[in-house]
């Protein structure tokens, strides 16, 4: 490593720009937030990227991602129609 590196011309930011998405400050209800990171813990998805699913969902009116637990439901429900 060098003693001392020039910094003079460094930019902020991230090196690899991203496209189609702008970062933004937001402020968001505890349990919002919350409920969010635990569901990041069990689904082992970002919080982030379970909240912008969830906008996308709301604000495109298209449906939800399938889940473990609504294909779960949705088995349940056909075995007790034919049981």
């Amino acid at each position: 490593m060098k003693k001392e590196y020039d910094f003079s011309k460094a930019k902020r930011g991230a090196v690899l720009p991203t496209t189609g998405k702008t970062r933004i400050t937001l402020y968001l209800d505890n349990g919002v937030l919350e409920h969010f990171r635990d569901l990041s813990e069990k689904t082992g998805r970002g919080y982030q990227t379970l909240i912008n699913e969830a906008l996308s969902v709301h604000t495109e009116r298209r449906e939800p991602p399938l889940t473990s637990e609504a294909v779960r439901r949705i088995v349940r429900e056909e075995l007790a129609l034919q049981g």
